[in-house]
């Protein structure tokens, strides 16, 4: 009787030593990841265009943006600003809604509380991607201001009187590589409201496959057609092949259409699907249409996916360190690709590693580098050291997610954060009545809650400066991502 009372109270003493060990080597707890997720998808309602709802939670942000597309006889209100200026772009708002769909798609389950905030954050922007794919026909609207002119002034959306310019992509001049985001982006997100709300899901579905046989039939990359209005913005470096086939195959994730898998492995190889790349962003989709494309084969085991298994495991190798196939930098503890807006391939690898450690995990896989076997819980470890930088387990001990910890930034790169609002100052700010606050010292008045900037550089210094806005800046595209990696993590046990 006693060594079984003696044993029963060493299990709970190594129980006990365990818990505390993984208190004090984790970072963070599930309430903070929680915590970190309420405030990435809050995030967005700073970012939004439009008549602004009720039940707006930054509540010092007001209506701009009203008349967009109105001198082009069409309603483009709504959607996106993408970072720190008043261009709606495209590209971008259409590539952040992917990944937001995509975070509630695979993580949504873990969102609890956020679910329904996720959800109208996805539906913000696909509304305006609804009117801009179907106001006119053979038309798709890309973009609402000329960023040349906007970025002359330093005014908040709700003063806007720089130029509202229309931009579109046509038969004439096409634009598959937005187009075909455009149409990857409605796809998902019809899988997001496939239960809540089957009616809008369908109508998603019916205009993601019009946009995309658009982009295919009228094959041609935006920047050539529209110049230097969305380059060096936005220029479609990657080219448009890409696209196609990340579009097609979001577009058979939500239908199961027949016709999307035929294209998929009919086009697959001239699309893409041989290359090996190493950044996921708003230009180059190539990594993620494999890893998206790798669950067919690791659900299914089609030979014909096989490929994509392969070079996933490329993609995700090349991000773990003592694999042969190690290429990534790190800084040393974050990923490093670029030394502007760099927590974006940050965030969407981290979203790539978790995701593929989902369907790895669910079908008893692994990841192939060389002569070595990497588990789930690899990746996953790698992806949850890269979100605790992020959020402040960093040599400068700084969240670089304004509002969330004890030190953030303060002075980000971002017109109506840093200028004070409407409430606060109705008269109208003109164009250079701006620059004053840009080039203050001052913190920014509105605290742009959730928004995760460009980051430090490669020596993990970080220079908390409006001016400098390839660190300071913040994106929609950054926090898209972040919001999947931090629902999984806010699931998992401390």
């Amino acid at each position: 009787m006693a060594s079984a009372v003696t044993f029963s109270l060493g299990a709970k003493i190594l129980c006990l030593t365990l818990c505390l060990l993984s208190l004090c080597c984790s970072a963070f707890t599930p309430q903070d990841y929680s915590n970190a997720l309420e405030k990435s998808i809050l995030f967005f309602e700073g970012q939004r265009s439009g008549k602004l709802p009720d039940n707006q939670r930054l509540s010092w942000r007001g209506n701009s943006g009203l008349s967009d597309g109105s001198s082009y006889h069409v309603d483009l209100v709504g959607g996106y600003y993408d970072a720190g200026d008043n261009v709606k772009f495209g590209l971008p708002m259409a590539f952040t809604t992917t990944l937001l769909a995509w975070s509630v798609i695979e993580f949504g389950d873990s969102m609890h509380s956020q679910i329904d905030n996720a959800k109208a954050a996805v539906r913000w922007s696909t509304d305006y991607l609804l009117k801009a794919a179907t106001a006119t026909p053979g038309t798709l609207y890309v973009q609402v201001a000329d960023p040349n002119m906007d970025h002359r002034c330093w005014e908040r959306p709700e003063d806007m009187d720089t130029p509202r310019n229309v931009y579109k992509v046509s038969t004439q001049n096409p634009g598959s590589d937005v187009a075909a985001e455009t149409a990857a982006a409605l796809a998902a997100a019809s899988i997001v409201f496939k239960d809540s709300d089957s009616p809008y899901s369908a109508k998603l579905l019916r205009t993601a496959m019009k946009v995309f046989d658009f982009a295919d039939k009228y094959r041609g990359s935006y920047s050539d057609s529209l110049g230097s209005v969305v380059c060096p913005f936005y220029c479609s470096y990657s080219g448009y092949h890409d696209e196609l086939l990340w579009g097609a195959s979001w577009i058979h994730r939500a239908s199961q259409n027949s016709s999307y898998l035929a294209y998929i492995k009919s086009n697959g190889h001239t699309l893409g699907a041989d290359d090996d790349d190493y950044s996921f962003s708003w230009d180059d989709k190539r990594p993620g249409t494999k890893v998206l494309l790798s669950k067919s084969f690791l659900e299914k085991n089609d030979e014909e996916f096989q490929l994509y298994k392969s070079h996933s495991d490329n993609y995700i190798c090349s991000l773990i360190p003592g694999t042969s196939s190690f290429q990534a930098q790190y800084t040393p503890g974050l990923l490093y690709k670029a030394s502007e807006s760099n927590l974006q391939y940050v965030t969407s690898a981290s979203l790539l590693l978790l995701t593929y450690a989902k369907y790895l995990s669910l079908n008893g896989g692994v990841a192939t580098c060389g002569s070595s076997k990497i588990t789930a819980e690899t990746l996953i470890s790698e992806a949850k050291k890269q979100v605790d930088y992020i959020l402040g387990d960093n040599p400068a001990k700084m969240s670089y997610m304004v509002g969330f910890g004890d030190k953030f930034p303060q002075h980000v790169h971002h017109r109506g954060s840093s200028l004070p609002s409407v409430h606060q100052h109705p008269g109208r700010l003109g164009c250079n009545d701006g620059f004053q606050y840009l080039n203050s010292g001052s913190p920014n008045p509105n605290v742009l809650v959730g928004a995760v900037v460009g980051g430090p550089d490669s020596k993990d210094n970080f220079a908390d400066d409006r001016n400098n806005y390839q660190q300071s800046e913040p994106a929609t595209y950054i926090n898209a991502p972040f919001v999947g990696a931090l629902a999984f993590f806010s699931a998992q046990k401390g």
